[in-house]
């Protein structure tokens, strides 16, 4: 019993020296945006808030116009998720409960699909935005790589755990397809749609390569986009860049504890059917 405890107290230091390395980056963020960029890199590291903020936040409305990039990337993220999580979910679904001629082929493909890397589709997609005259538009940033193979993936393994005798129980009823799908399925799976969607949130959120690209213009600019552009100024000021950072973070968070619940679950819950 003894050596039981000393193992939990090892494992609960170890497991909140952990907790606060993970979060020591952001709360050093979050301190740096409140100070003069002096003092940012300064030695020893100031590690309490300073007056700045306010002053940091107006610099970088400014520079970058923080209200109309936190708008675009919102629209860009909140559709984003809306219609991926959609498309994945449905994917998931004919993948996991229906057969059909060449299922387990299609469906490697999409696992391929993962490890070609986005810098190789570049050109190509761009070419093709550049065809449809969607360049510059809140179409060519949401529309790219709306059947995200990993979020397929990970529906389709929590919906092998629905019965299929449930379904085959509510097709004797008169249940239609659609109706299993919302009425069954969709239920079942909450865990997972909420892993999902933070997964799709976060991806689009920090989307840099292809905003970078298909954005022309500074009034379509994402966040990350409109945040790199500080670095090609002359003079960087830092306590706006952290004061960006943080304003960044705080979607993300915020996303995270409203469905961590659902999330662990649905994680959990995948590795187990794996």
């Amino acid at each position: 019993m003894r050596t039981l405890n000393i193992r939990s107290m090892l494992l609960y230091a170890a497991l909140t020296l952990g907790a606060l390395v993970s979060l020591f980056p952001f709360y050093w963020a979050a301190v740096a945006a409140t100070n003069e960029s002096g003092k940012v890199f300064a030695k020893p590291p100031v590690l309490l808030p300073g007056g700045k903020l306010i002053e940091n936040i107006v610099n970088l409305n400014n520079a970058i116009g923080i209200g109309r990039v936190m708008f675009n990337s919102l629209v860009v993220v909140v559709i984003y998720t809306a219609l991926s999580l959609t498309i994945c979910t449905m994917a998931g679904y004919a993948f996991a409960k229906f057969r059909f001629k060449g299922r387990d082929i299609i469906f490697g493909i999409f696992l391929l699909s993962m490890m070609v890397p986005f810098h190789a589709l570049v050109i190509p997609l761009f070419k093709m935005m550049a065809a449809w005259g969607w360049l510059d538009t809140y179409q060519a940033l949401i529309l790219p790589n709306l059947a995200y193979p990993f979020a397929i993936f990970l529906m389709r393994q929590n919906m092998l755990a629905v019965p299929d005798g449930i379904m085959e129980a509510g097709r004797i009823d008169g249940i239609s397809e659609w109706g299993l799908f919302s009425r069954i399925i969709m239920p079942s799976v909450k865990p997972a749609l909420a892993a999902t969607a933070i997964f799709l949130f976060m991806y689009q959120w920090n989307s840099f390569l292809w905003p970078l690209i298909a954005a022309q213009s500074k009034e379509m600019y994402t966040l990350p986009v409109a945040l790199s552009s500080l670095f090609g100024l002359s003079r960087i000021d830092y306590g706006q860049v952290m004061a960006g950072v943080t304003l960044a973070t705080g979607p993300i968070i915020i996303f995270f504890l409203l469905l961590q619940r659902h999330f662990i679950s649905g994680m959990l819950g995948t590795a187990v059917k794996e």
